[in-house]
Parts: C-alpha cells; structure tokens; sequence
C-alpha cells in the first residue's frame, strides 16, 4: 500500500479571481493557495493588482467570478467573519498622532469591542516592546516606531490572517530587519502573513511569493522555484563606459539589462549566450563578464520586461 500524503493545511486556497472596475478588468483569473503558518509576498509594478487581490482574500472586496475559501471560510458568503480573523497595516499611518500610544491602543481595543481593552493594549505594548514608550504620543515617534504601533493596534484582536500592504515603507535598515523578526516569530506561532512589497530582500524573506502583472499571475512558489523555472541566464558586466554597452543593447532589443551598482546585469531567457553575442557584436570589448546566478531582481525585471512588451502587441492595449 502506497504511503498517502498528509493533506497541507490551507488558510487560503482561491482559484479563478476576477475583479473589474467599470471596464478594466484589475484582477484577471487569480488561484493562489498559501498554507497556515506562512509568508506570502506579493510583489509586481504599480497597479499591477496586488492589493486589490489581498483585499478580495480577506473580504474586503466581493470578486467579480471566482470562488474559495480564507481561514476555511468562504470569500463569498461569510466575508464580514473573516475580516473579524484578519489584522489589517495599510502603508500610510493611520492612529491618531494627538493621542499616546498607549491611548491609540487602548482606543482601536474599544472598537474592537474587546472586553479588557486596556489589558489588551498591555498585552500588546509588551509584546511589541512599546512599554517604555507608553505615553509617547504617536506624532513624535519615528518611521520605525510608528511601524511598530501601527503592529501592535493590528495584533490587538489576535486575528488568524495578517495583511501588510508595503509596511516598510520609509523606514530604516534595522527597523525593516527588527520588523521582519516579528513577521516570521508570528509565523512560527501559526499565524498565516499576506504582504505586499517592493523590495526584492524582503520578497525573499517570504515563504513564498507571487508576482502579478496586468492583473494577471505569471509566478507562484519559493524564491528558489520560481527563478528555477524561469530558466534565466544571467551575467555580470563590469568595467568603464557601461552605459555605452547599455545603450547598445537597448538597440539591439534582445537582452534584458540593469544596472547593480557599478555594474550591469544582463539576462537573457535561457537560449542565448551573451558572451558569444558581445564578442560577435563588439569584438576587442573592454568589458569583464562573468556568469551570475540569476536573483529575483533579475527574474522580476525579465518578467516585467517581457510581458510590458507583449501588453504593447495586443490589439486592446
């Protein structure tokens, strides 16, 4: 008898998500699955979908088409109960900075309707390490520190599900680090996380990512899968005048390039060689190259790159 798979507990399991805004179709027949307990990084340009896709999981916005379930309820039918499992950090700060931060917690515990609100704000202010900081008002705090308030209001209701769109956003280095120990100690206490991002060190962060593009979801899985699965080659240029090789491969219109400090990546998909084409273009180059591992940079610029492109050639573009 053949040993059976344990089925992966799902917190989110959708397939076929559609969301229109008067004719423009935002989110075009999404199926994303994210087990329990994990982190899931949604990454892809400016309007390119992300949070509209986040908001119709946790029921914020009823989909066009589509169907599935958010913490084992489905998106449709009982989508006022999962926004009461689901803790919400939008980007842009939003407790009220007049107040403390000991009072904006004790406040948000009220609309909650939470029957100790100040022991839950305790709770909180413990575990965000704020306690020191309890009659700070909010307007005086730091980038890092806001972030870190604007977690504890999230967590008050000890939700199952928590969305952050972009939360770093204008914060430090060691804020974004200090942050992300916070996301993946949630995490390992079962707490499932959906954030969307634009920065490729915290999209590997991730358990998983997605990337989305028009609407439209062109990757999903671990850091390592997807860039596996692109079949990506990339190399690493360096030495003087680079930006005379960019330009000239901005003619030529084949390979994917991007400047990394001083120096300059270029991708292909897998079936070109670039040395080979470097040599036969520009015999006698003053370029070092050297093959790379592709990274997700690399990958989401290919991705970006090659499906903006194919946007141009549809008739209705």
């Amino acid at each position: 008898m053949s040993a059976r798979t344990a089925p992966v507990d799902l917190a989110i399991d959708v397939r076929g998500l559609v969301k229109r805004f008067g004719p423009r179709t935002v989110v075009d027949d999404v199926a994303i699955q994210v087990p329990r307990g994990r982190i899931c990084g949604f990454l892809g340009p400016n309007g390119s979908g992300k949070t509209t896709t986040i908001r119709m999981l946790c029921g914020l916005l009823t989909p066009d088409a589509g169907e599935g379930t958010c913490l084992g309820l489905d998106i449709r039918r009982d989508a006022a109960a999962i926004k009461r499992r689901v803790g919400y950090m939008t980007q842009r700060f939003g407790l009220y900075e007049d107040l403390t931060i000991e009072e904006n917690l004790v406040f948000v515990a009220r609309v909650y309707a939470l029957p100790q609100p100040r022991a839950a704000a305790a709770r909180a202010l413990d575990r965000l390490g704020l306690g020191a900081r309890r009659a700070q008002l909010a307007g005086t705090l730091s980038g890092g520190w806001k972030q870190r308030l604007a977690l504890a209001a999230c967590l008050l209701h000890e939700p199952r599900l928590l969305l952050l769109d972009e939360p770093t956003a204008g914060v430090d280095p060691k804020a974004r680090r200090d942050f992300w120990q916070e996301i993946h100690a949630l995490a390992a206490e079962g707490m499932t996380v959906l954030v969307s991002t634009h920065y490729m060190d915290e999209a590997e962060r991730c358990h998983l990512i997605t990337y989305l593009h028009d609407g439209r979801l062109l990757v999903a899985g671990s850091a390592d899968e997807v860039i596996h699965a692109a079949r990506l080659r990339t190399w690493r240029i360096t030495g003087t005048n680079l930006p005379q090789l960019v330009a000239r491969l901005e003619r030529d219109g084949h390979w994917m390039a991007a400047a990394f400090g001083a120096a300059v990546h270029v991708t292909s998909d897998g079936r070109d060689d670039f040395p080979q084409w470097l040599q036969a273009q520009l015999p006698g180059h003053p370029w070092q190259v050297a093959p790379i591992p592709p990274g997700l940079e690399d990958l989401f610029i290919a991705l970006t790159n090659r499906h903006g492109a194919a946007a141009k050639e549809r008739p209705d573009a």
